[in-house]
């Protein structure tokens, strides 16, 4: 019998290490940078990203941030005090110390980014998943449900999965609401579909669809898996990867954000083989 004590954020984590190399929090590393130095790095990105493309020298800064000669004095002054740039040949070049802190720099605005792009989802996810979702699909398309549209999030998952001769996923409901696309044997008919779902969601697709699942599984199409925790939607098709997020009253699904970046496709797999490793297979099931 698999083990089904594990937390997801344990196996989140797990999955999640290529983005994240390191958990601690800034609380835990003792003296904390002060507000005027962080602001201060922020305040120089745009020179800490040029310098990060290649070794600039003074007239080369200038042209390329646009700013005057006494500003770029000033500019690479604040890099030589700070240790983060060196001059080498007449160019400044960032020492070990200045690309981590460009790196930090570009990850901090990507993830806010994201995270404004993110909010419906991030809405509607597990509040210790949702910085684990940040950076795969910081560039995917968002698709929220409205009052004039509130089936949209469902549609577009639909559209992808019908230009799909493959999907894998795990979902906390049923992923179409009955009568809401096409039939269920079509959506399985000629694809290779392995999902992993809740036991009661389970028992709600056999009960809907008993005729259907049993042929799709039986002809190889469907294969079923069951665990007793998921954090959110997730989506694998040839050639993107989705999260959806859904309303907990009413199991609509409120948000459905997805990616063709090789980054989110990479997230994905790992999250998807950990959550069927920690899963059951169907191996029967009654007729109804």
């Amino acid at each position: 019998m698999i083990e089904m004590g594990n937390t997801v954020l344990d196996e989140i984590l797990e999955t999640s290490r290529e983005l994240e190399s390191s958990t601690v929090s800034a609380h835990e590393l003792g003296d904390r940078m002060a507000t005027d130095e962080l602001l201060d790095v922020v305040r120089h990105r745009d020179l800490l990203e040029v310098l990060v493309a290649e070794p600039l020298d003074r007239n080369d800064l200038e042209a390329q941030l646009d700013v005057s000669r006494a500003t770029s004095h000033r500019f690479t002054r604040w890099l030589e005090d700070h240790d983060l740039a060196e001059r080498v040949d007449n160019r400044f070049t960032l020492t070990g110390k200045g690309q981590a802190y460009a790196d930090a720099v570009v990850r901090l605005e990507r993830d806010l980014r994201a995270a404004t792009v993110l909010a419906p989802l991030l809405e509607s996810i597990c509040e210790r998943h949702r910085e684990f979702v940040v950076a795969p699909f910081a560039d995917g398309t968002v698709t929220t449900a409205t009052p004039d549209d509130p089936y949209a999030p469902t549609f577009r998952f639909v559209q992808l999965l019908r230009g799909s001769e493959t999907f894998r996923g795990f979902n906390t409901a049923p992923m179409l609401p009955p009568g809401l696309a096409e039939p269920s044997e079509r959506l399985f008919d000629g694809r290779d579909v392995e999902l992993i779902y809740l036991p009661e969601v389970v028992d709600v697709l056999f009960e809907r669809y008993p005729d259907q699942l049993h042929e799709a599984i039986d002809a190889g199409h469907l294969t079923l898996r069951t665990r007793e925790a998921l954090p959110y939607g997730l989506a694998v098709f040839d050639d993107r990867v989705g999260v959806a997020g859904y309303d907990e009253r009413t199991g609509m699904m409120r948000v459905f954000v997805d990616s063709d970046s090789a980054i989110a496709r990479g997230w994905a797999e790992r999250v998807f083989a950990t959550y069927r490793d920690h899963s059951e297979p169907i191996r029967e099931r009654t007729g109804p």
